[in-house]
């Protein structure tokens, strides 16, 4: 499906909610995790609102989590998972719908530079071998210069961009 203004204005509600949870994946910052569900149940989340039966959602999850390093975690609420961890569940989370774009919003800001490194390289990593696009939103110049290509923002406008 092409997005455009023209297609936006024809979209109901229900549709672009369905388009955002199929076609999207969101990386933040912050995790985003729910607090009293264990990492597959935040991973299976978006399933549950593609009408992805409960068993086929586990499964799912499950095996996305293992993809990212977390197969041993999956019973674990966020309160027991490092930072890291808690990325590596909400980078699962994106991921599991197998959306084509994958918005990050400052994926390693919440990570020291060792673990953002290890989480970027697993992002990075995870995007090519599922054929999706990465747009990764970020003030890290190191973070940046991963990128195959690059726009700057200033004050809301695209001021430039590189490569």
């Amino acid at each position: 499906m092409r997005v455009g203004p023209h297609v936006l204005e024809r979209t109901s509600d229900r549709e672009l909610s369905k388009f955002r949870n199929t076609a999207i994946g969101f990386v933040f910052q912050s995790f985003n995790l729910q607090p009293h569900l264990t990492a597959v149940e935040n991973v299976a989340m978006p399933l549950a609102f593609s009408g992805v039966s409960r068993s086929k959602r586990r499964a799912r999850a499950a095996s996305v989590l293992s993809d990212v390093g977390l197969g041993d975690r999956t019973k674990h609420l966020p309160g027991q998972l490092s930072g890291g961890q808690r990325q590596r569940v909400a980078i699962a989370r994106a991921l599991v719908n197998q959306p084509e774009l994958i918005i990050a919003d400052e994926p390693t800001g919440n990570l020291d530079s060792q673990r953002g490194a290890e989480i970027l390289d697993l992002l990075v990593g995870a995007v090519r071998e599922r054929g999706a696009t990465l747009m990764i939103i970020t003030h890290d110049p190191d973070v940046a210069r991963r990128a195959d290509g690059v726009l700057h923002v200033r004050d809301g406008a695209v001021t430039g961009g590189a490569r």
